[in-house]
């Protein structure tokens, strides 16, 4: 039964209600509104012209930026779970309390750093003169160009998104019955076996939600493509600016940056839906 809305209730939910509603709903419709402005001599005038958008849905170069956001994103987030489950499995399974409480304790602290302090930091290691090349030379390999890469961008992208998928997961794999896991063993199935057709389905809210979190960081960044990527190939993030920049082209850029929204939204309930594909109601 529906539970009735009271005062308390609306009370303590209105804070939040405001706050959506200054910080998200009015921004959202102010760039849907500057999407339609239009830009003469470098000065924007209110206006209610579909020119934006049929400007950058016209132009190679946005759906070039555009497939290469989203690949690199999606790479991206399936890298870093791929990578993230082995860490979180030991945390949750391998380890004792006192170990766990300090590994998840690990994870938080690169949260305390800029993390566009930590991309520099990786500049210093990906460069060609970098501590990498030189401890290659030391037996003979390199120099390798690392820095201004796709694979300088995707180490950016885990950076910032890979302590945040390990406790994504590990929060999921903690709560899973370990019964099921016992059964799986007495059952004589093995340990491979028993991740793929136990532990993972078990835990496949948590994996999927860690996996669109990491989607969702990479898909908007803009700090890696350009300090460690060197700015190629264009993300959408990079096109923005750049749009920026050409003629104080702000409608258009709202227009990416609607797209963007757009995307993630989709992308966002697709992922969830399948999270949560199964669940009783």
């Amino acid at each position: 039964m529906r539970r009735p809305i009271s005062i308390y209730s609306l009370t303590f939910s209105l804070p939040l209600l405001v706050w959506q509603v200054l910080f998200f709903v009015f921004p959202l419709l102010f760039l849907v509104a500057l999407s339609f402005w239009t830009v003469k001599n470098f000065v924007m005038s209110p206006d209610f012209d579909t020119v934006n958008w049929t400007t950058m849905y016209g132009r190679a170069v946005f759906w070039q930026a555009y497939g290469t956001t989203l690949a690199l994103a999606a790479a991206a987030a399936a890298l870093t779970s791929v990578l993230a489950f082995p860490a979180a499995y030991a945390i949750a399974f391998k380890m004792s309390d006192t170990a766990r409480r300090w590994a998840v304790f690990l994870m938080v602290i690169p949260f305390f750093t800029s993390y566009l302090v930590r991309v520099y930091s990786w500049q210093i290691f990906l460069s060609d003169k970098g501590i990498i090349n030189v401890i290659l030379g030391w037996v003979g390999l390199g120099p390798f160009q690392m820095l201004n890469t796709v694979g300088a961008t995707m180490i950016g992208y885990l950076t910032l998104a890979f302590p945040l998928v390990v406790l994504l997961q590990l929060f999921s794999l903690v709560f899973i019955d370990r019964t099921l896991i016992e059964a799986a063993h007495n059952m004589r199935c093995g340990r491979l076996r028993t991740v793929f057709e136990v532990v993972i389905p078990s835990a496949r809210t948590g994996l999927v939600i860690a996996a669109l979190f990491c989607f969702i960081l990479s898909f908007g960044d803009f700090v890696s493509p350009v300090y460690l990527g060197g700015g190629e190939p264009t993300t959408l993030s990079i096109l923005i600016t750049d749009t920026t920049k050409s003629g104080q082209q702000w409608p258009r850029a709202a227009v990416i940056a609607l797209t963007m929204i757009g995307t993630l939204m989709a992308v966002a309930f697709a992922a969830v839906k399948f999270a949560y594909k199964g669940k009783s109601k």
